[in-house]
């Protein structure tokens, strides 16, 4: 029995039992549920409206597919692997079969019993027993249904091709395995465990069907990848195996179109859309115009089809043979039968057929293998009868679309009533309004693809790639504008914007009339989409979040969006990744609404920034609400609103409940000390938030001690960041306290917190024992050089600080020295910065001697103090040893001529430093000869700020005539040296004649 089982699987496998290596098909990606998307959603709109891009999901390689996920979980009953049409589900069932026949996997099955519901289909009723028997004829008797849990696997392939959906709601209850029932409620009941509840039961289907099953009855979902870039690439590469050139040429206008790109994850449609293009490319002798290639689904499928009326492209297309000479003469008849066969099953949503349903629309079986058009309806054998399908969907959809369009031509009535009893309807016109209108009302988008396809059939290149074969040549030309007002007419209808309205642009694009997208795409670029959101530019707007790279990193939507706007754009913002809505003017009843977006199990917004907006503690609450459940959020700025202590403490109780959120910006919200004690509570319990945004919030010691407190406990915070708050020197020791125990905060930010030397002096004590901190910021504070002491002690033992920022303080030359020396000691600090602390040549000379032995510091910031050419000269005798420092800024240094050449002197054997900034001394034209001499040497920089220096045209000549050869700068300023516009020119033309890449200011 078991041997003649297993040739049983190998024929219902294939003849073919090579199926190819596994590929994406053995980790499928493990799901919670099908999303609203997935179950109310296209297919194509589905990959659309998300990029082709999922919820992160965890994966499960196909082995473990029928395994419990833990040792304390038991294994599933019920399976539910989705996909979209052409992902590969049946491939995936048949590479399991045939690996379970060979024994690789699936080892804890005693017996597999595979069936598609097109087999059912051809069943009224059914029992159990006789299920089995149909999926394992040579079972005589079914006794081992009832050996134990998990032995036998019942795989149903195909959901979404059973004729009769499923209602679990009006089942009859059936525990007989002997008794025949109707086969859609034997499904139900071996679903719902009435039937073969030892049996373990596998379904494929489409999203969309798969909704019928109630989630509560399945153990398992899982979802079947699409291609990556990879796995694209290698497919092309083999559907063009014996010509890569043909290969690359095809993937490189795919990757020009995004909107086909995204598509091309669907592996049927790869194929399509890659023998499409291919096709085309081949057609031109050498080459062929961009232009002339396919750029919409509509010019794609008619290119396909052409292809295979012809007979696979064997024949050129500018030289093939009219439609009446292919096959034989009846092929324009078969394919109007084909049309009609597809547009009434496709209203019906029927897409497997009979031969009596071949037969009623007029296909001719006999004849319809002696034509080309057999590859266009596929015959499969079943026990019973012959069953018959497209090859794919959208193949159903466009013949429908040409059927549709060639009848609405000479139809009197409505083509939708195919009992023609309707009001009549004249003209090409009131036919396709008409398919537009019922293509608005359907809740799926099931007809969505079909008036894409409708409209595509007017564009010039769809009717040039299929005149005289299912197309009359040059007939578009009389309905096409008119086409384009009728389409524009329902855009400009008052209403919310959704998939269906989206799709009416789409229409456009087919119809290459691409005019609103265009303008708007401008407008986003340019951000200046204000005032020009009309209900029409609304669902071009939400058309373009799909499609346009401007939106692919960031949908910026910032300054332009009114309630009513947001309101109408909502549903299509849940695709966004990441999302910039600032300075909108929102309040509080707004928030309601992006708290709903946010709530939404289809949410893929992964940042979203409302800074700048009028945002109060009423709406910061319906936000925190949304976060409780919300699982994609991992940023969200919130400056610059009114949220106060109450909208802080919303958002503290969210966090103790989200575990996805890793960024919250709060700066100036006014939180004050009370908002602050609330975040400090929900740090203690999260641990997955990494940067918190606190300044300008009003935050005083008692907020700060609090914070220090969850620090003790938190380690999963990295960046704090509270500057220009009130912390003083009692928060600066309360945060000291807590870094003395906390190694995992790696950015501490306390600019201007009014903290002296006392707060510094704690600070430091902790910095000699924390082995964590990486960056810390004290600029615009009181530190002076007995603080400055403090902190040179404790840099001599720390060995983790890496960025220090001392700018406007209080050092003078003195603190300035004790951090030099401690320089000579440290070999971990990277960048010091000391602009604005009344350092002179004294400190640089220090810092000049600190810089001759220490091998960590890249970047040395000492603008705005007065070192004048004494110290520059010092810290140039440095830089003729030094090879590490990388970035010197002497920004309004009084530096003047000697101090130039010193430094230029220094640059001709220096080879690490790459940024140089002198803005706003004094070099003049002597000092502008000496830099001009070391630049035509050095090779180092890439970077120098010459910027109102006193150069004059002289001294501008000078540094382009070095640069006139080839060098290695990516950008240099010349600006307000009194170099005049002409001279500008020449200067700047001068300098990027060998270096077109660097950007000249002048």
């Amino acid at each position: 029995m078991v041997p003649k089982h297993m040739e049983t699987l190998q024929t219902w496998c294939g003849a073919t039992t090579d199926l190819g290596p596994l590929g994406r098909l053995t980790n499928l990606l493990l799901v919670e549920g099908l999303t609203d998307l997935q179950q109310k959603q296209h297919d194509f709109v589905q990959i659309e409206a998300t990029r082709g891009a999922s919820h992160f999901s965890r994966k499960i390689p196909l082995e473990k597919l029928f395994l419990p996920l833990s040792k304390f979980s038991i294994p599933p009953r019920i399976l539910v692997t989705v996909g979209v049409a052409g992902v590969g589900k049946s491939t995936l069932v048949k590479l399991f079969v045939h690996a379970w026949a060979k024994g690789e996997t699936g080892k804890d099955f005693e017996f597999l019993l595979p069936l598609t519901f097109r087999e059912l289909n051809t069943y009224e009723k059914l029992s159990a027993e006789r299920l089995i028997r149909l999926a394992a004829p040579h079972v005589t008797e079914p006794s081992f249904l009832s050996v134990g849990a998990s032995r036998t696997l019942l795989v149903l392939d195909g959901l979404d091709e059973f004729k009769t959906p499923l209602d679990f709601s009006d089942t009859l209850v059936c525990t007989d395995l002997q008794k025949e029932i109707q086969v859609d409620y034997l499904i139900t009941n071996i679903l719902r465990g009435h039937l073969l509840r030892d049996v373990c039961v596998w379904i494929t289907s489409r999203p969309t069907a798969a909704g019928q099953i109630p989630g509560g009855l399945v153990d398992r979902m899982t979802e079947i990848q699409g291609f990556g870039d990879a796995e694209m690439k290698d497919f092309l590469d083999r559907l063009f195996a014996e010509n890569q050139n043909l290969s690359d040429g095809v993937r490189d206008h795919l990757k020009a179109n995004k909107s086909l790109y995204t598509l091309c994850a669907v592996p049927s449609f790869c194929r399509i859309c890659g023998s499409a293009v291919g096709y085309v490319l081949k057609s031109g002798d050498d080459s062929v115009d961009a232009s002339a290639l396919p750029r919409t689904l509509s010019e794609i499928y008619s290119y396909y089809f052409r292809m295979v009326l012809c007979g696979d492209g064997q024949v050129r297309p500018k030289e093939a043979p009219r439609i009446e000479q292919v096959g034989n003469h009846n092929s324009k008849k078969m394919m109007n039968s084909l049309g009609r066969l597809a547009f009434y099953g496709l209203i019906k949503r029927k897409y497997v057929f009979y031969e009596q349903d071949v037969k009623t629309y007029g296909v001719d079986l006999s004849s319809l293998h002696l034509s080309l058009c057999h590859r266009l309806l596929l015959k499969e054998e079943t026990p019973l009868t012959s069953v018959y399908h497209f090859p794919h969907l959208t193949f159903q959809e466009f013949l429908a679309a040409t059927y549709y369009y060639a009848s609405a031509k000479r139809a009197l009535f409505d083509l939708f009533v195919e009992s023609g009893m309707s009001w009549p309807k004249l003209g090409f016109l009131n036919h396709f309004k008409n398919a537009l209108q019922r293509s608005l009302q359907s809740e799926d988008g099931h007809l969505d693809v079909f008036v894409r396809f409708l409209a595509g059939l007017l564009s010039p290149q769809a009717n040039k790639a299929l005149s005289d074969w299912l197309l009359v040549r040059d007939e578009h030309q009389g309905y096409r504008s008119q086409a384009v007002g009728v389409l524009q007419g329902l855009l400009a209808a008052d209403q919310a914007v959704s998939c269906r309205t989206v799709n009416l642009v789409r229409c456009l694009h087919e119809i290459q009339q691409v005019e609103i997208a265009t303008h708007l795409e401008e407008a986003l670029k340019t951000e200046s989409l204000a005032g020009k959101l009309t209900s029409a530019n609304l669902s071009a707007l939400a058309y373009l979040l799909q499609t346009s790279e401007v939106c692919s990193e960031e949908a910026n939507l910032s300054s332009c969006l009114s309630y009513h706007a947001l309101q109408s754009l909502l549903s299509q913002l849940l695709y966004c990744s990441n999302l910039r809505l600032d300075n909108n003017r929102f309040k509080d009843s707004a928030m309601d609404l992006l708290g709903s977006l946010l709530s939404g199990k289809d949410c893929h917004i992964q940042k979203i920034s409302l800074a700048e907006n009028q945002i109060g503690n009423k709406g910061t609450k319906a936000l925190a609400r949304s976060l409780m459940v919300n699982r994609s959020l991992l940023a969200l700025d919130l400056r610059s609103n009114s949220i106060g202590p109450q909208g802080a403490k919303a958002l503290a109780d969210s966090l103790k409940i989200n575990q996805c959120l890793l960024s919250l910006n709060l700066q100036n919200n006014a939180i004050k000390e009370d908002g602050t004690k609330s975040l400090a509570e929900a740090l203690v319990s999260n641990h997955t938030l990494k940067t918190l945004h606190l300044q300008k919030n009003g935050v005083g010691p008692q907020g700060s001690k609090k914070l220090a407190e969850a620090l003790k406990k938190n380690w999963g915070l990295k960046e704090l960041i509270l500057s220009g708050n009130c912390v003083g020197d009692a928060g600066a020791a309360a945060l000291a306290e807590g870094l003395k125990v906390n190694h995992t905060l790696l950015t501490l930010d306390l600019q201007s917190n009014s903290i002296s030397d006392v707060g510094v002096t704690a600070l430091t004590l902790a910095l000699s024992s924390n082995r964590g901190l990486v960056s810390l910021n004290l600029r615009e504070n009181s530190i002076s050089k007995e603080g400055a002491c403090e902190i040179a002690r404790a840099l001599r033992e720390n060995s983790t600080l890496r960025n220090l920022d001392l700018a406007a303080n209080l050092l003078h030359d003195e603190g300035a020295q004790a951090i030099a020396l401690a320089l000579k000691e440290n070999q971990a600090l990277t960048a010091l910065h000391l602009q604005w602390n009344f350092l002179q040549a004294k400190a640089a000379r220090a810092l000049s001697q600190a810089l001759r032995c220490n091998r960590s510091l890249t970047s040395l910031d000492l603008q705005e103090n007065a070192i004048g050419d004494e110290g520059l000269t010092a810290l140039a005798a440095a830089l003729k040893g030094n090879a590490t420092l990388t970035h010197l800024s002497l920004q309004v240094a009084m530096v003047g001529e000697s101090g130039a050449r010193a430094l230029a002197e220094a640059l001709t054997t220096n080879r690490s430093l790459a940024t140089l900034d002198l803005r706003g001394n004094a070099i003049g034209l002597a000092g502008a000869k000496a830099m001009a001499n070391a630049l035509k040497v050095n090779s180092a920089l890439r970077r120098v700020n010459l910027q109102e220096n006193s150069l004059g045209m002289d001294g501008g000549i000078c540094i382009a005539t070095a640069l006139s050869g080839s060098h290695g700068l990516t950008y240099i300023n010349l600006q307000g040296n009194q170099i005049g516009e002409s001279g500008a020119k020449v200067i700047a033309d001068t300098i990027r004649a060998n270096a077109p890449e660097c950007v000249v200011e002048i």
